[in-house]
């Protein structure tokens, strides 16, 4: 692959990088999808989509061995399918054993279940929202305390001390594991599609998180709607322009296809998007890639403050806390 060239600005009070991608690319762009709700059904006509354009992006599964509205790696049927995927060149992530909390034993189970059906650890991971064992979730995912308090008012208290994931000699506890067998673990969401712009100093390594060792940001894309906003054609210009990089935060099985037809909207933009000169892989090989041209990165305190107050800006102004 060769060589990359990385040059560094000074912005608010950040260190942002543009990197030199390779085989003469102008920017990256990957996607991160959740498995809520999903089914073949449902999905399989967006990663056909996502395949014949030439994007690889990374599909979160759980492994475990109940059920969901939509499909697990339960099902067999979802299986061959997510195999199927990680043979043409998908990354298969990790969004938790399975759709409800699991105990530390139904967590390893999970991750065991995982290894005999892709052959690897997770790379990546997305963590479900309502899964109580979530390392360093909910008030844990902010550090100062006027952060921490802000957050829990704006959430209404609902998470605070809800999420255990991270704490040894808890029933939900799975740190040890994360640390030694996972790379990276998604966090903070923006809305500008620019996500190495958003968070430049992103995979990073947090000391005070120290079960994770590198954590992601995501560029906002939830449902059809949000997706499509963010990706807009003006969008698609600046991130090229940049020479940026964009992971998206998905979840297919929101009004991305309806009985088998793509969103309109949605196959206009990502073809568009499939035209330009992209590196299109998934989340695990990019950040790899920006971790072995720049360095391991590790957060200092200032850095971490300015990120957590960046966020909790977008989630008041989005009015998504």
């Amino acid at each position: 692959m060769g060589m990359a060239r990385l040059t560094s600005e000074r912005g608010s009070g950040q260190n942002a990088s543009k990197i030199s991608w390779p085989e003469g690319k102008t920017f990256a762009f990957t996607i991160f999808d959740d498995p809520d709700f999903q089914t073949v059904e449902r999905a399989g006509v967006v990663y056909d989509l996502l395949a014949d354009r030439g994007f690889r992006t990374t599909k979160g599964v759980w492994p475990g061995d109940e059920s969901d509205p939509g499909g697990t790696c339960a099902d067999p049927e979802y299986r061959r399918w997510a195999v199927s995927l990680q043979e043409r060149g998908f990354e298969m992530g990790w969004h938790g054993a399975r759709p409800r909390t699991s105990v530390r034993k139904q967590t390893v189970a999970g991750f065991e279940k995982f290894y005999e059906t892709f052959g690897c650890w997770p790379t990546t991971v997305s963590q479900h929202y309502d899964c109580r064992e979530n390392v360093y979730w909910g008030d844990q995912r902010v550090t100062a305390a006027p952060h921490r308090f802000l957050y829990n008012a704006l959430t209404r208290w609902r998470n605070h001390g809800l999420f255990r994931g991270h704490i040894p000699g808890d029933a939900l506890y799975w740190g040890d594991i994360c640390r030694e067998r996972v790379k990276y673990v998604r966090n903070f969401v923006f809305p500008n599609i620019n996500t190495l712009a958003a968070c430049p100093l992103m995979p990073y390594h947090d000391p005070a998180r120290p079960d994770v060792k590198a954590w992601f940001a995501s560029s906002t894309g939830d449902h059809a709607a949000s997706f499509v906003q963010t990706l807009s054609e003006q969008n698609q210009e600046r991130l090229e322009a940049e020479g940026g990089a964009c992971i998206m935060y998905a979840h297919f099985a929101y009004e991305f296809a309806e009985r088998g037809v793509l969103n309109p909207r949605f196959r206009e933009l990502m073809e568009r998007l499939s035209k330009k000169n992209g590196w299109f892989v998934p989340v695990g090989t990019l950040l790899d890639y920006i971790n072995r041209v720049r360095g391991p990165v590790t957060l200092e305190r200032a850095q971490r403050n300015y990120l957590e107050r960046r966020w909790l800006v977008y989630k008041i102004r989005s009015g998504t806390a």
